[in-house]
């Protein structure tokens, strides 16, 4: 491109954003809710769902102000009598987690160990497939290259245009199934080809759980500990649902409303997963962290972690994005449910691996960035840490690259997609087209021969 191609880009640039500019004081006027949330941060209601719940507190008091920890349910179970269930009973629970969201019951002994058995049997990819559609094809980002195997899975399915509840429902199991292998696969055939790193593919092992699985293909010894293992299912469970309206499963409704095929639909949720607003956050916070080590002396001091936190905030320190990642929800106001349970059990695994200083480290960022935001910004609600604080810590005590971290989301999210998919097809709702109101001053067509010439 010449120098004069590439200065007249620059200004088609500059007039394709200035004519894409909205008075930001007509969103007042018409009483337009920003993002469909209102000024509190509330959302707008776009929909019913039978699948998940998301409260951004609960009320513990006869005062307005007493309010208690958020929620997040589960067909109508909360997240921690699940998360409690399964502890106590010693089974994985992302498959009974699967189960639930997908059928709306939990599953005795029988139908548990059943579906597993369903899972395995659809837990292969071909030969030529890994090959052709994830080897030969490998992507510079994982969570393109993955979307990108989801379309080919189209290809392979005879029947990829049939939309009946059957059909769809033996599509997403399928891709339940076979996620670990898409992440898994994609992240080699990217280190391979990028890093320079040695080609080592597992095949899955029907008896795994579908954490065990994951990391038994990641790893070249295909060994972990117990402990590891129950902390990744435990936080596929808590990544599995986020209700109707969170980005990509309200993504999900919108394009399967079209009446377009599964492929296409969790390929287009993919793609709002990989934005850093919503599954790339918790790489943000890890890379955070370690730019709060390399510029404080002591971990242990509160104002020097007060004062890296307010240059966060003034756009003076790290990405100079003003943000404190994994602090803040678009929903959860007291707390995240996700961030406590996750807390409780990431201290175990950082014990084990001999980085408790760490851990503490993040828990006095928990606590303290909460008070600086509200001191240094108005808020209109409260501030929490959330699932992304603590996630993407456990991610790295897993010896998961970053890489990893947006698609292991997706992995989790893929069952919460299938439900919303499913449902949205059952209850044979209208197209979704929320309306815009045009703001643009009406003008009379120019033709070419009258129109003024560029200086």
């Amino acid at each position: 491109m010449t120098s004069s191609e590439e200065k007249w880009l620059e200004q088609l640039t500059s007039m394709a954003a200035s004519s894409s500019m909205v008075d930001s004081s007509l969103y007042a006027k018409y009483d337009v809710k920003r993002g469909l949330r209102d000024i509190k941060g509330k959302g707008v209601l776009a929909g019913l769902t039978q699948i998940g719940e998301v409260q951004a507190h609960t009320q513990i008091g006869d005062n307005e102000s007493d309010l208690g920890p958020g929620c997040l349910i589960y067909r109508g179970i909360d997240i921690n009598e699940i998360v409690s269930g399964f502890m106590a009973d010693g089974h994985s629970g992302f498959e009974e987690t699967c189960y639930l969201l997908l059928f709306g019951e939990l599953p005795d002994k029988d139908e548990l160990e059943r579906f597993q058995r369903l899972l395995s049997s659809y837990n292969s990819l071909p030969d030529d497939f890994v090959h052709d559609s994830i080897l030969k094809l490998s992507s510079r980002d994982i969570m393109n290259a993955i979307a990108q195997s989801i379309l080919s899975m189209y290809v392979l399915d005879e029947h990829a245009e049939d939309i009946s509840i059957s059909n769809v429902l033996k599509q997403c199991l399928k891709l339940i199934a076979v996620f670990p292998l898409l992440v898994v696969y994609c992240y080699q055939a990217h280190a391979y080809r990028y890093g320079n790193k040695s080609l080592v593919i597992h095949s899955p092992q029907p008896h795994l759980s579908t954490a065990g699985n994951f990391l038994h293909m990641l790893r070249h010894d295909s060994q972990y500990t117990p402990l590891e293992e129950q902390l990744l299912d435990l936080a596929l469970v808590l990544h599995a649902e986020h209700g109707g309206g969170n980005n990509s499963s309200f993504t999900v409704h919108v394009v399967t409303s079209s009446g377009t095929d599964t492929y296409s639909a969790i390929a287009a949720a993919m793609g709002s997963l990989k934005g850093p607003r919503h599954g790339g956050a918790n790489i943000k916070v890890v890379q955070m962290f370690e730019d709060l080590k390399k510029n404080i002396a002591n971990w242990e001091d509160e104002r020097q972690i007060e004062d890296y936190l307010i240059k966060l905030l003034k756009k003076e320190a790290f990405d100079r994005s003003g943000l404190i990642y994994g602090v803040g929800h678009a929903v959860y106001s007291v707390s995240d449910p996700r961030t406590l349970i996750l807390r409780e059990y990431v201290a175990k695994l950082a014990e084990e691996k001999g980085l408790s200083d760490e851990m503490r480290l993040y828990e006095r960022v928990e606590k303290i960035a909460p008070e600086i935001i509200g001191h240094e910004r108005k808020m209109y609600k409260g501030v929490s840490a959330n699932v992304d604080f603590y996630s993407g810590f456990l991610y790295r005590l897993l010896d998961i690259p970053p890489e990893l971290y947006t698609p292991l989301f997706a992995m989790s999210r893929i069952a919460g997609w299938s439900a919303h998919r499913i449902e949205e097809l059952a209850n044979g709702g209208k197209i979704i087209r929320p309306a815009y109101k045009s703001v643009a001053p009406r003008r009379h067509y120019v033709r070419l021969k009258d129109r003024p010439t560029a200086a």
